[in-house]
C-alpha cells in the first residue's frame, strides 16, 4: 500500500529511495557510534574531541530526519528501525570500552571516509533519477566532508 503518491515516475522513485535507505542507515549508525566514542573518549584531548562527537552526532540526526522525510515525501516509507540498522550497517566503529582519543578520531575519520564515498556513489545515481535527492545527497556530503576533515586534522603531524 502506498499512501504517498510520488512525483516522480516508479523507476526513478526506485532509485532515489534506496539511495536514501542506505543514506539513512549510514546516517544514524554513525550518530551511534558518535555517541559511543563520545561517552567513552579519553585523553588529554577529551574536551576538544568529546564536544567535536557531539556536532557530528547533532548533523548526523539531522541529517537523518530530512533523509527519512524526502523519502516519506516520495512515497517509500524510511526504515530506521534498530533491527535494521543494526543489520545493514557497515561503517567502522569504536570497539567496546574506553576510547583513546587519538583512537577515537582515526575510527571517525575512516568512518565518515567511508560514509562519504558511498554518498558520492548515491550521487551520481541519482544524477538522471531525482536531482532533488542528489542535492540533498550534496548538501549532506559537504558537511560530511567538513567533519572529516576537522578530524583528520587533530591528528596532524603525523608520524610516517
Amino acid at each position: 500500500m502506498t499512501a504517498v503518491r510520488s512525483t516522480l515516475p516508479d523507476d526513478a522513485r526506485k532509485v532515489a529511495c534506496a539511495a536514501l535507505q542506505d543514506t539513512l542507515v549510514d546516517l544514524l549508525g554513525l550518530s551511534l557510534i558518535g555517541k559511543q566514542a563520545h561517552w567513552n573518549v579519553v585523553g588529554p584531548r577529551f574536551r576538544s574531541i568529546h564536544l567535536q562527537l557531539d556536532e557530528v552526532v547533532t548533523a548526523a540526526r539531522t541529517f537523518a530526519d530530512t533523509v527519512a522525510e524526502r523519502s516519506a515525501a516520495l512515497g517509500v516509507p524510511p526504515d530506521g528501525r534498530p533491527e535494521t540498522v543494526a543489520r545493514d550497517f557497515t561503517l567502522p566503529a569504536p570497539k567496546e570500552g574506553w576510547v583513546r582519543d587519538e583512537d577515537a578520531v582515526r575510527v571517525m575519520v575512516e568512518s565518515l571516509q567511508e560514509a562519504i564515498g558511498r554518498l558520492r556513489e548515491r550521487i551520481e545515481a541519482t544524477e538522471t533519477a531525482d536531482p532533488v535527492t542528489q542535492d540533498l545527497l550534496i548538501a549532506i556530503t559537504a558537511d560530511l566532508e567538513k567533519q572529516r576533515w576537522m578530524f583528520d586534522a587533530e591528528n596532524f603531524p603525523r608520524e610516517s
